[in-house]
């Protein structure tokens, strides 16, 4: 399995469009309690993005809006600006502060005409949500999916993102190192290893991974474990076998970096995130769109 898809079956990434159609005033989005992100697509006209700090930008031509984590944030537009969007939530089965999560912006946005591979994806989900066909809604949530991946290749190809994990992913060199770490997060790696994969020497290694992945190389090894670690609970396995596989001796090594990573135990971060996922679900079937 290449990493990109090792990374995205970890933290169990998935997406459900929750609107397709005209906007017309103003739409809010990011509340936290949500846990979730969103990703907004601008098929036609004219829409305002504004930051939760009152920072303004006008969108004029079919753009991307990806929103990793929960931020808030609200689209506007009026009646004249011909509006047409698509909004979909983003979801992480290991919650909103995974690796993937927080290596990106708090917002991504990309005009189409910038990614032609996308965009050739987004008229597909364009047409598919704007028509009343079998399977449509199905269709459609799929294909946000498959354009969040594709999105994330795009930045990881051209560097868009210059720090967190996926800035390290796009370093010629770095990339080798962390790609290491996510195939084998049991592995006892030590600087001098990752360094000669790295080609590079273990203090140039070391002051690069820093600066571009914004944390040591340990750190970093140690937030990949605890991600693989909360994927394999959500799956079902006992926390004995999951600490074999992600590099700690026994349970109680596994619950001890858990707790000072998270601050809560294995078996509370499980029951937590079932009662919060509970929560989102019982939400959405009271709550209007936005």
């Amino acid at each position: 399995m290449d990493d990109l898809s090792s990374l995205l079956a970890h933290v169990s990434l998935s997406a459900g469009v929750f609107y397709a159609g005209g906007l017309c005033g103003v739409a809010k989005f990011g509340d936290p309690m949500a846990r979730e992100g969103h990703l907004h697509l601008l098929k036609q006209g004219r829409i305002t993005l504004v930051d939760d700090r009152g920072h303004a930008r006008e969108l004029v031509e079919p753009s991307l809006l990806f929103f990793p984590r929960p931020t808030r944030h609200r689209l506007e537009a009026k009646e004249a600006d011909l509006a047409t969007i698509v909004c979909a939530n983003v979801r992480y089965g290991t919650g909103v502060n995974n690796s993937l999560a927080n290596s990106l912006p708090d917002v991504l946005v990309l005009p189409l005409c910038d990614a032609n591979r996308l965009k050739v994806l987004v008229e597909w989900l364009f047409e598919e949500a704007f028509t009343d066909t079998n399977g449509r809604q199905a269709t459609i949530n799929r294909l946000v999916e498959v354009l969040i991946v594709q999105l994330l290749r795009h930045v990881i190809e051209t560097g868009v993102v210059g720090r967190g994990m996926l800035g390290g992913l796009a370093h010629p060199h770095l990339s080798k190192a962390i790609m290491a770490m996510h195939r084998d997060p049991a592995r006892q790696w030590n600087i001098e290893e990752l360094a000669s994969l790295a080609a590079m020497s273990r203090s140039k290694f070391s002051d690069t991974f820093r600066e571009t992945v914004g944390k040591p190389p340990g750190d970093y090894l140690i937030e990949w474990r605890i991600t693989v670690a909360q994927d394999l609970l959500k799956k079902g396995k006992p926390v004995g076998l999951i600490a074999n596989e992600v590099g700690y001796g026994n349970a109680s090594v596994l619950a001890r970096v858990f707790r000072k990573k998270l601050g809560l135990s294995p078996k509370e971060w499980l029951e937590q995130t079932i009662v919060a996922e509970g929560v989102v679900e019982e939400t959405e079937k009271t709550s209007p769109p936005w």
